[in-house]
């Protein structure tokens, strides 16, 4: 198993010192530009009288983030409980409603396209004006966005390196006459979002031979398997870089911003008070894309659990002991 914790340490040293690109939008719950508290995250008592129930997605970032949020508010006092087996974002949002969940890391484009009705190729590509557009559309659902983490898992639009090869694939657009030669693998819901199958329609007009829903961990197991896949991937995906594969790129900006925000009931975020903004403030500036990407390899290849890398990242950024 490979040590990454050196590039977590020194990640969060420079956010810590104020290195360009740690911070995130402000969200009216917070003091603009307050920089996270320096040392271990200490518990206070009274957070005690709070539970909060922490939800993920089930694919391993999703997890790892989790876990990241569940083990922090745990440090800091809170009750804490958490759930990873949320198909997607709408059951997510609906656990959030039936109060079977109080929060979970979700990600400012899917935020705008799923929630708000917002078409990708409109959402500003400036990651601070999508946030601050998904925390007002998410407010009027009785939910509170938190400043987001400086990585983005942007989507990816990802063929066989051979396959790309042998028919000169480098970006979205050189596909648009090949569509009727490919799969198109995707969750279930990339059906019907702007931001992926009726984004790449639209925007680019490709039309695939068919489209394929598939779990998230058979991403890239589709594009192993098939030389007419095109899967969706993530960016910060660790076997991008280990994959025989082509990541395309998106020429036409059809891809939003993807920034993680930490997504919390209005109640609950109340009833906890200023700890939970303070221990996302704490938390958040080390998660820049190179560790986002580390973190799932430590899971993805490395075959650790999400608690055990949530934690590993907690220890490394000195916030617990």
């Amino acid at each position: 198993m490979r040590n990454r914790g050196l590039v977590v340490v020194v990640a969060l040293a420079l956010c810590l010192a104020g290195t360009a690109g740690c911070g995130g939008a402000d969200d009216g719950e917070e003091p603009r530009g307050a920089p996270p508290p320096a040392g271990a995250i200490r518990a206070n008592p009274a957070n005690a009288r709070t539970t909060i129930t922490v939800g993920a997605k089930y694919f391993t970032e999703q997890r790892v983030l989790g876990e990241i949020f569940a083990q922090a508010l745990g440090a800091a006092g809170y009750r804490v409980a958490t759930r990873q087996d949320l198909e997607n974002e709408q059951q997510a949002v609906a656990r959030l409603r039936d109060r079977t969940i109080d929060g979970y890391p979700e990600y400012t484009g899917t935020a705008l396209v799923s929630f708000c009705g917002a078409d990708a190729a409109a959402i500003p590509y400036d990651p601070a004006l999508a946030f601050r557009s998904a925390r007002r559309c998410l407010r009027r659902m009785g939910l509170i966005a938190f400043p987001p983490a400086p990585f983005t898992t942007s989507l990816e639009v990802a063929v066989p390196a051979e396959t790309a090869k042998r028919l000169g694939l480098r970006t979205i657009s050189d596909l648009v006459p090949h569509g009727q030669e490919f799969v198109f693998y995707g969750t279930p819901e990339c059906q019907a979002r702007t931001d992926c199958l009726q984004g790449l329609r639209n925007v680019y007009g490709i039309h695939f031979r068919r489209f394929a829903g598939v779990d998230p961990v058979e991403r890239h197991d589709v594009l192993r398997r098939r030389d007419d896949a095109v899967s969706i991937v993530y960016a910060t995906d660790p076997q991008n870089e280990r994959a025989n594969i082509e990541l395309l790129d998106d020429d036409r900006g059809m891809f939003p911003p993807y920034n993680s925000t930490f997504v919390v009931r209005a109640d609950v975020a109340k009833a906890a008070g200023p700890d939970l903004p303070r221990i996302i403030r704490e938390v958040q500036p080390g998660l820049t894309d190179e560790v986002m990407e580390e973190l799932n390899a430590r899971v993805d290849i490395d075959g650790e659990s999400p608690r055990e890398t949530a934690r590993s990242y907690l220890r490394q950024s000195g916030l617990v002991p």
